[in-house]
Order: C-alpha cells, then sequence, then structure tokens
C-alpha cells in the first residue's frame, strides 16, 4: 500500500507544496497507522464497556433494593453532569496517582496505562448514558410479557436475559445508535492524557514537519468516515431488529 501511494503524494508535494508527508515518509506513514489502530481500539473497547455497564445498570435499576437503585442513581447523575474532559483528567491524574507502579528495570511505569484510563473513564461516561437508555426500553416492554416468562417458571434474570432484554435493546437502538456514534466521537479527547490515537499523532506530526492544514483535513476526514460507518452499521441493525408496533 505504501508503495504505491508514496510516488504520489511525493509528487504533490514537490509540484504544489501540499505536505501529506505520512503518505511518502515511511517513519510517518508507520505512525499514522498505528494512530489508525489505536484509535479504533479506544472506540471498540469504550464502546463495549459503556455496553456492558448499561445492561448492568439497568438490571440494577430494576432491584428491589432501594441502597442498589440508589448507587446506580446517584453514578448516572454524577457522570452524566460532568465534562468527559474533566473525567478524563480526574481518571488520569487524580485517581492515576493512587495506582501502584510497575519496576521495568531501572525505571518505573504505572500499573494502569493512559490508554486503560482512557477506556474506563470514557466507557463510564457513555455507560452513564446507556443505562438510562436501557431502563427506559426496560420500562417499554409491556408487563405483560414478563408475566407471561414468570408463568413458564423463568427465573428473575432469566426473565431479565431473554425476554425482557432482547426487547428493550431493540425498542432503545434509535437512543443508543445516537449516545455510541457521540461517545465514538469523544474518544478523541484522549489526547489530552497523551494516548498515542490519531489526535495525538497527527498533533506531533503537524508539530514536526510545519503541515497543519493538511493534518487537520486528514483528521477531521478519518472520524467523518469512521462515525459514518458506526452510524450506518447501527442504523442498519435497527432495520433489522425492528418491532412490527413500535415507531414505523
Amino acid at each position: 500500500m505504501f508503495s504505491l501511494i508514496a510516488p504520489l503524494f511525493q509528487r504533490l508535494y514537490d509540484e504544489t507544496g501540499l505536505n501529506f508527508i505520512i503518505f511518502y515518509d515511511r517513519y510517518e506513514y508507520d505512525r499514522f497507522v498505528s494512530g489508525i489502530a489505536i484509535s479504533l481500539q479506544l472506540i471498540f473497547w469504550s464502546i463495549l464497556l459503556s455496553l456492558v455497564i448499561g445492561v448492568l445498570g439497568a438490571w440494577v435499576q430494576t432491584s428491589r433494593s432501594r441502597l442498589l437503585r440508589g448507587v446506580v442513581n446517584g453514578y448516572i447523575q454524577l457522570f452524566r453532569n460532568t465534562p468527559p474532559l474533566i473525567q478524563l483528567l480526574f481518571f488520569y491524574f487524580g485517581l492515576g496517582a493512587f495506582t501502584p507502579q510497575v519496576d521495568m528495570g531501572g525505571y518505573y511505569e504505572p500499573l494502569i496505562s493512559s490508554f486503560a484510563w482512557a477506556i474506563l473513564s470514557l466507557g463510564i461516561f457513555g455507560g452513564a448514558f446507556n443505562v438510562e437508555i436501557f431502563r427506559s426500553g426496560i420500562e417499554a416492554v409491556p408487563k405483560s410479557t414478563a408475566e407471561a416468562a414468570e408463568s413458564l417458571c423463568f427465573s428473575r434474570w432469566q426473565t431479565y436475559a431473554y425476554i425482557t432484554l432482547p426487547l428493550a435493546f431493540r425498542i432503545s437502538l434509535p437512543a443508543l445508535t445516537n449516545n455510541l456514534v457521540s461517545l465514538a466521537k469523544t474518544t478523541s479527547l484522549a489526547y489530552v492524557i497523551s494516548v498515542p490515537e490519531m489526535t495525538y499523532t497527527l498533533n506531533q506530526v503537524w508539530s514536526d514537519n510545519i503541515n497543519v492544514p493538511e493534518m487537520m483535513l486528514v483528521l477531521f476526514l478519518f472520524y467523518v468516515i469512521i462515525v459514518s460507518l458506526i452510524a450506518a452499521g447501527l442504523h442498519w441493525l435497527e432495520k433489522r431488529l425492528a418491532l412490527p408496533g413500535y415507531g414505523r
């Protein structure tokens, strides 16, 4: 791939001065590809963690325990009402200061890396919204459906896992799509704690080569493409799983 595009972008630079160095310099190209890989991993794991938190949190909200419901409601209010950037800084610099470090043979590294802190912070942030999204979906499931499952001797967890949650997931998909797309875009904030994702990587490239407009264009197009693909995939899933009688 690199050998095919490198001559084209080298010629573009020589003839026009447009410096897309990440496409014709091997070192910058490798750094660019690494940034793409880390951004995609960050998006995937953050979304996955937020979904797990959303499912479990919605389950706890159906609990008979007022204490458990109160803990989940407190979590929702705390993380929905603070900016994700502040949460990233709090997790990395605040909680990170109390985590142990590992001796790497002459120097120490944190037990939890900046990448892991970013996943935890963004996943917890997105999960706070997903809990409410799944809760609203659960409440939209007719009570007669759960009662029918109970009449078949399903336990409370089996009713939730096999009956209520699948139906709630389908009902919640439009709102869930909006939140997951928003979370995918929010992952770009991870650059503030030095996660070498796309924003951080291209910032280093334009700092070294003074080609800010070109790298900003690449960064813009990267997120347009990735977020559009995620949105298209979720909209396709929404249509495939649509329930008759709900929505259109």
